[in-house]
C-alpha cells in the first residue's frame, strides 16, 4: 500500500462501518428472503422420513448460510480494492477470507492507514458467522423436537 492511499482514522471508522453494515444487511436479507421459501421445503418434506427431512432442511440451511459468507467475503474483497489496500483481486480475496474468518494467518499485513479498515472485516465476520449459527441452532430445533433416540 502506497502513502496515497492510506486513510485517515475517521476515514477507515466510517468505511470499515459501512462495509460492516453492507455484510450484515446481505446476511440478513438472505435469511429474511429464503426463510418463507424454506417454511414451505419444510411443509412439502412433512409427509417424508423424518430423517430424510432434517437432512433436507439442514442442508438447504447449511447452503443458505454459505452462499451468504461467500458474498460477504467477496464484498469485503471488492471493498479493499476500492480503497486502494489491494489491487490484485487473488490477494484480496484471500486476506478477506481469513480476516473474515479470524483465521488471520499473518502472512499478509495492512499498513497503518488500513488497518482498522481491515479489521471490520473480521468484526463482521464474528457477527454474521454468530447469527449463522442461531439460525442453524434455530432450525434444528425445530427440525428434532423430541430425542434423537425416537428417529429411527
Amino acid at each position: 500500500m502506497t502513502q496515497e492511499q492510506a486513510m485517515s482514522l475517521l476515514q477507515q471508522l466510517f468505511w470499515g462501518s459501512a462495509f460492516l453494515g453492507i455484510c450484515a444487511a446481505i446476511h440478513v436479507a438472505m435469511i429474511g428472503f429464503f426463510l418463507p421459501y424454506m417454511t414451505k421445503l419444510d411443509g412439502f418434506l412433512l409427509k417424508h422420513a423424518p430423517r430424510f427431512r432434517s437432512t433436507v432442511m439442514a442442508g438447504s440451511g447449511f447452503i443458505l448460510i454459505a452462499i451468504s459468507h461467500t458474498a460477504e467475503v467477496w464484498v469485503w474483497a471488492k471493498a479493499l480494492m476500492l480503497r486502494g489496500v489491494f489491487t490484485d483481486l487473488n490477494e484480496a480475496l484471500y486476506f478477506s477470507l481469513v480476516t473474515f474468518t479470524t483465521v488471520g494467518y499473518g502472512d499478509i499485513t495492512l499498513g497503518e492507514g488500513a488497518r482498522i479498515f481491515g479489521t471490520f472485516a473480521g468484526v463482521s465476520g464474528v457477527l454474521t458467522i454468530g447469527i449463522s449459527t442461531a439460525f442453524l441452532v434455530a432450525l434444528m430445533g425445530k427440525l428434532v423436537p423430541k430425542p434423537l433416540s425416537d428417529l429411527k
